[in-house]
């Protein structure tokens, strides 16, 4: 009798972006809402409290930039590269973020929610209390960074990778995830929507770690 194997689904991987930034032209202005900033580097600029509702980049570089409470509200960063970003409360709702690479940024309670993120890589860096609810990303990869207190919740997630990463305090409640790989999560600790990582690849070891949160939301007891 013949017999058939089940093949194992293979994880569908994230497409990074691509970026190749032409010569740059040194900017040292300010933000400006619904500005257009085309092939401009910003490098070392104190961007705390001004308002780029609507801005535009374009082939721009962000180099070590500060960002406290900065207002970016719907602007696009297209084939573009933060480096060294910092900044406390800097507002990026509605935002979208296609084709992007995010080095290094050190941020504390970003507002992303309802944002976009297309081809973005996120490397190194830490972000405390990042608020992505109702965000959609899709071909995303977080890698070789810490993420604490991160909020998925509401969020669409495709094709979306954590690398080398530690994840704590994550809320994903209410989040569809599709193609979503955690297995390269050094430290993941959930602390809301457990039930929502159907669609997401673990490790068996985080299977481990998770259990007891899984059991809890199906109502099972364990003892013995």
């Amino acid at each position: 009798m013949a017999t058939t194997r089940k093949k194992k689904a293979a994880v569908v991987g994230a497409r990074r972006p691509e970026v190749r930034l032409p010569p740059l032209e040194v900017y040292e202005g300010g933000l400006a809402p619904d500005g257009d900033y085309d092939g401009l580097e910003l490098a070392g600029l104190d961007l705390a409290g001004q308002s780029g509702e609507g801005a535009r980049f374009l082939d721009c570089a962000l180099r070590e930039c500060g960002l406290d409470e900065a207002r970016l509200t719907g602007a696009r960063f297209l084939d573009s590269v933060l480096t060294g970003v910092r900044g406390v409360g800097t507002v990026l709702a509605g935002a979208q973020l296609r084709d992007v690479e995010v080095v290094d940024a050190r941020l504390g309670g970003a507002q992303l929610h309802g944002a976009v993120l297309e081809r973005v890589v996120v490397r190194g860096g830490k972000s405390d209390y990042l608020n992505l609810r109702a965000a959609k990303l899709k071909d995303v990869v977080f890698e070789s960074c810490v993420l604490s207190e991160p909020d998925f919740g509401g969020a669409v997630l495709e094709r979306v990778e954590f690398v080398d990463c530690v994840l704590t305090g994550v809320d994903f409640s209410g989040a569809r995830l599709k193609d979503v790989d955690l297995r390269g999560v050094q430290r993941l600790e959930i602390e809301r929507g457990v039930e929502s990582l159907a669609g997401a690849v673990i490790s068996t070891a985080q299977l481990f770690d998770l259990a007891p949160l899984l059991a809890a939301k199906l109502g099972v007891r364990v003892e013995g």
